[in-house]
């Protein structure tokens, strides 16, 4: 296993540190000290000396992190413990050693189209209609449906496509083994596609994140703008396309860390809610938000996942939220398979169509 000379210095830096212990939404849901991202860097600081080898263990921990970036954001001296974890993801894919459960999510990916190994959707509409793509993505298409944002969407009259043989964004290939080729061939196989369109509006924040970032850092062409689903609503209803009549309604965002950390894009979330009703804010927000749900990581540790959708709900119950609301179809997903009682759970377009 070999690291770059800067991955190397960022494992050095983080080994003996505890700053983002609070901040970790994996290690505080398991209270393990191995799921923290000094721990991850103890280990792979053995692996980079050659003292242990690259094993099972070390590599099933690596899977352990979600990526969600808490832990930078609390680093007060700029490491980034992503970034070595990605590296070692990618490590353990040129080494042939990655987990099974990730071989079977990336066997699923290439029979089917998604890591799932979901067959095709058959809710989900072709739509050709414009030059604006709505881009469903990945999570969407294999667990969940989009009926509501479709609808809202042609409420505001906007000219829009659903492709029926979507491609797939590469986010969840970037997200199990980081840059490898495999993964920029599966990028560059969809922007291909995206370049046929004037704009790309994306439901999920996942895939435009990896659009938007990993595409140009990749050096993929994408001639075709490409903007969250949330930005283009809060734009809409800035325009006049969308009228929302403000109601006696408290709603409490879950800021996703996509949105929050990795596009710096907080604002369109409570412009949209704003315009719904009052907002109600959970202690933890924005940059400062904590993850609720990884439908990836679902595969293959549920009850962690389970356990940290069920600590955002004691999050949002602390603050009285009577609704919640989330711009993340994963997030969504765990998040409603875990509700308590007396509170509701909507999406940021469920919102909207309530006060149309």
């Amino acid at each position: 296993m070999q690291f770059t000379q800067k991955s190397k210095e960022h494992i050095d830096s983080c080994r003996f540190c505890w700053m983002c212990h609070h901040a970790c939404p994996i290690g505080i849901a398991t209270g393990l000290e191995r799921n923290t991202a000094r721990a991850r860097a103890l280990g792979l600081s053995l692996v980079m000396r050659d003292s242990v080898e690259y094993s099972e263990d070390i590599i099933n921990n690596v899977y352990e992190c979600s990526l969600c970036g808490g832990c930078m954001t609390d680093c007060v001296t700029g490491w980034d413990p992503v970034m070595f974890t990605k590296e070692a993801r990618l490590g353990a894919a040129l080494d042939g050693k990655l987990p099974k459960y990730v071989m079977t999510m990336l066997v699923n990916l290439n029979e089917k189209g998604n890591i799932y190994g979901a067959d095709k959707n058959e809710n989900i509409p072709e739509i050709n209609n414009g030059d604006v793509l709505f881009f469903l993505g990945e999570d969407t298409r294999a667990k969940g449906c989009a009926k509501a944002a479709i609808e809202l969407l042609k409420n505001a009259g906007v000219e829009f496509s659903v492709l029926k043989d979507e491609p797939n964004s590469g986010y969840s290939m970037e997200f199990l083994i980081s840059a490898a080729a495999e993964t920029k061939a599966v990028m560059e196989n969809c922007a291909k596609v995206l370049n046929n369109y004037k704009k790309v509006v994306c439901y999920d924040p996942a895939d435009a994140k990896v659009m938007n970032r990993e595409y140009k850092e990749w050096g993929i062409e994408l001639k075709a703008e490409v903007v969250t689903f949330t930005s283009f609503i809060a734009e809409l209803i800035k325009n006049g396309k969308l009228q929302p009549k403000k109601q006696n309604l408290a709603f409490t965002p879950q800021d996703t860390p996509i949105l929050a950390r990795d596009l710096e894009e907080t604002a369109p979330v409570r412009d949209i809610l704003s315009a719904c009703g009052e907002i109600r804010e959970m202690l933890l927000n924005r940059e400062h938000t904590m993850l609720a749900g990884n439908l990836i990581m679902n595969e293959y540790m549920p009850e962690v996942m389970k356990m940290v959708a069920e600590n955002r709900w004691i999050n949002a119950k602390n603050v009285n939220a009577d609704i919640l609301v989330t711009s993340s179809p994963a997030e969504y997903m765990i998040l409603n398979s875990v509700k308590p009682e007396g509170v509701d759970l909507i999406t940021i377009e469920e919102a909207v169509l309530r006060c149309l």
